[in-house]
């Protein structure tokens, strides 16, 4: 029997494979010393797209199709890499396959890459989860001796899942309200588009930028002078300097 490891990217799955002794390389995947490590290559199970699902939603855009709420949220293979995907299916449902441990990234998201993969390929096989951020062999070492089981990380998935249908609900209403609205193609982000307004808004604040006389407070000490905070009103200023 062997185990199955998953990484998220081929370098942590190759720094894994060292440590682990999978040295026999084959096309998508590892294997040697009762292992086997393979990898994501980043999001290869991802929400389905609002025309996906019906409903009218692939419709011509427009005000009547809003808001989009799914009655339950589906999930679709990443057409790029449904390869990787089919292999890492066809891995975590091998007959020798006895455990799978997950060794994606140590985060949310890094949680949500494996569980969507391992959601849709319909496996039940126990899971462990490898908790490590370093690519040191001490660490992978180490983070391989303290691993706890897959449900010990329930709450990080579903942070992960509610951030996902957030950015889902968010981006795919905004574009279609705002391209509607504006009668072009517009991308509306959970993310982008408040960054984006914080970099117009200093864009415009450089670009009107008026000097405006300002006052301080100093106190000669000798060999050095402290100042005040900024003072915008002179009278301040000099009640400050003036009073005893």
């Amino acid at each position: 029997m062997s185990i199955l490891i998953i990484g998220e990217k081929p370098s942590v799955s190759r720094a894994i494979s060292a440590v682990v002794g999978a040295s026999s390389a084959h096309k998508g995947y590892t294997e040697g010393n009762g292992y086997i490590v393979s990898w994501c290559v980043g999001h290869l199970v991802g929400l389905k797209f609002p025309n996906d699902y019906g409903n009218g939603w692939d419709q011509k855009w427009s005000f009547s199709q809003l808001p989009m709420i799914p009655d339950k949220w589906q999930f679709q293979v990443t057409g790029s890499t449904k390869a990787q995907y089919n292999l890492l299916k066809s891995l975590m449902n091998r007959d020798d396959i006895s455990e799978i441990i997950c060794a994606t990234d140590a985060d949310r998201e890094g949680e949500c890459i494996f569980r969507y993969v391992y959601n849709m390929a319909r496996c039940r096989k126990p899971v462990k989860r490898l908790w490590v951020s370093s690519l040191e062999e001490s660490a992978i070492r180490k983070a391989l001796t303290t691993m706890k089981p897959m449900s010990a990380y329930d709450n990080l998935f579903n942070a992960g899942y509610a951030r996902a249908k957030a950015d889902w609900l968010v981006g795919m209403n905004g574009s279609r309200l705002f391209s509607v609205r504006y009668g072009g193609k517009l991308n509306i982000g959970r993310v982008q588009t408040p960054t984006l307004a914080m970099i117009v808004q200093r864009d415009a604040e450089v670009n009107g930028f008026v000097k405006q006389k300002y006052y301080t407070a100093d106190l000669n000490c000798g060999e050095f002078i402290l100042s005040s905070a900024r003072i915008d009103d002179e009278n301040t200023a000099d009640t400050l300097v003036y009073s005893r």
